[in-house]
């Protein structure tokens, strides 16, 4: 088997449903991983825009997610604050620490949305209780042990 990232909000490639847009909820979906490297010890996420008119916009980024997770449950992050072990939350290109979901320029045509995942070799990527999402998958490459990635598109 391969590496490999799903949700089952959208499959690779459709619409991303609005609920998990800045139109509708923002909340973020539900995402589920199998069948890691071997050696996986946690994970990275990072979710970008590459057809945003300044260039990729970053929306997300998770770290630290712990090696034995197999899922990230819909909204997590949202609302309440919940529990969520020793992850490290991105600073996103909108100044926030939380998911900002799909906000297109109206009449930009289609955007396509990257969720990135990273199996990596250490435990922690940061001890910083934050970085920016770009710095995220920058210190994740030097740690990568595979990538998996789901792309939703999503227009207005």
């Amino acid at each position: 088997m391969t590496f490999s990232l799903k949700s089952p909000a959208f499959h690779d490639g459709d619409r991303i449903p609005a609920k998990y847009t800045a139109d509708e909820q923002d909340l973020s979906p539900p995402l589920e991983w199998s069948d890691p490297p071997a050696g996986t010890k946690s994970f990275a996420l990072v979710v970008e825009d590459p057809d945003a008119p300044s260039g990729t916009f970053h929306h997300w980024g998770l770290y630290n997610i712990m090696g034995e997770r197999t899922l990230l449950p819909e909204g997590i992050g949202h609302g309440a604050k919940t529990k969520t072990e020793r992850l490290g939350k991105g600073v996103n290109d909108f100044g926030e620490m939380r998911y900002h979901g799909p906000a297109p320029p109206k009449g930009h045509g289609t955007h396509h949305y990257h969720f990135k995942l990273a199996a990596l070799d250490v435990e922690a990527l940061s001890r910083a209780p934050k970085m920016s999402v770009a710095d995220i998958w920058k210190s994740a490459e030097k740690h990568m042990l595979g990538q998996a990635e789901l792309i939703g598109v999503y227009s207005r």
